[in-house]
């Protein structure tokens, strides 16, 4: 990508969004194409196509989506296969029309069947069942995974889907309604140290593994991907698989370890107490990330700098006032 080249940021406000902006103002790029939702709501294909027509974006990453943790997906499931359908529908359609050069799609290891073999490679996809927690959300993603596949194949487009793990870091969502588990713990312990209580209550029997990848190392290997050489770019496009790359850091924690780091990060000293009758999930979501460690990167914030990181932007934000 060029310095100037005309970058389109779908969702940069989100925890993920709102990373790839950070990362791509402090390397110089100085044409970044963003619309808050009131600007622009990308369920709107009208909208959407007078806003491609009108700024011609060369490049697109879209990070937009409905995301929840176990809760939200179990509550709202139509809202959340009918949303992102529709978001990433609309955004990957026009990027075609207006000839972007290059798309990344962002999804979810949640695409992956719930007992694939770990870690998950890319060739996963499809093999299996799917966690029923997150199913919709699931499926919704694998949909624009065949999306950017379809039109590689059918228009020549280069669009490329790229799998995150579990993503925490500056801007998260930290409402316990609708959070994933690492900022959802975050919260109950800033908010038991306020209230001087003795326990704090995680869902789940804390046996499950995963992983943890912090926003701003996602937002490098973003940048990455996309400033490849085209025979690189190419090579992950290829005919006979889906346009499929994992991200991640390549090793994960149990759900028991992760509160008590948590608790360590923060200065907690109480106990910990599993609720066994909310469910687990899937007992283990480790990414093989092998294939972007061999095209040069790999993330480099730990867990406990992630952590420390997460508490203090949200802290200064106001979250926990």
């Amino acid at each position: 990508m060029r310095k100037d080249s005309a970058i389109y940021v779908a969702g940069h406000r989100g925890l993920v969004g709102s990373a790839i902006v950070r990362n791509l103002n402090a390397q110089g790029y100085t044409n970044l194409l963003l619309r808050t939702r009131a600007e622009l709501d990308l369920m709107d294909q009208a909208a959407v196509a007078s806003f491609f027509h009108e700024n011609m974006p060369k490049f697109v990453i879209l990070a937009a989506a409905r995301v929840g943790g176990i809760l939200a997906n179990s509550t709202y499931p139509a809202d959340f296969i009918r949303e992102n359908l529709l978001i990433q529908n609309n955004v990957i359609d026009l990027a075609y029309r207006v000839g972007v050069s290059r798309l990344l799609f962002l999804g979810s290891s949640c695409i992956y069947p719930k007992l694939a073999p770990q870690p998950m490679k890319e060739n996963a996809l499809l093999t299996g069942s799917l966690e029923p927690t997150n199913r919709p959300y699931a499926l919704a993603k694998i949909a624009g995974i065949e999306m950017c596949w379809s039109y590689n194949r059918q228009f020549g487009t280069r669009f490329l889907a790229a799998m995150p793990t579990n993503m925490y870091g500056p801007n998260d969502n930290f409402d316990l309604q609708s959070s994933h588990v690492l900022p959802a713990l975050i919260r109950k312990v800033v908010e038991a140290k306020f209230l001087g209580q003795g326990t704090v209550v995680v869902w789940g029997s804390g046996n499950p593994l995963r992983e943890f990848l912090y926003s701003d190392d996602l937002a490098e290997a973003c940048t990455f991907l996309l400033n490849l050489s085209d025979a690189k770019f190419d090579e992950l496009l290829g005919e006979t698989d889906p346009p499929l790359i994992n991200i991640g850091v390549g090793e994960d924690v149990s759900i028991r370890e992760l509160a008590q780091i948590v608790c360590e990060v923060l200065g907690f000293e109480g106990t910990l107490e599993f609720d066994t009758s909310k469910p687990d999930g899937a007992p283990r979501k480790l990414m093989d990330v092998s294939r972007i460690n061999a095209l040069g990167w790999k993330a480099h914030t730990s867990l406990r700098e992630g952590i420390l990181l997460s508490y203090e932007s949200a802290r200064r934000a106001g979250v926990f006032s």
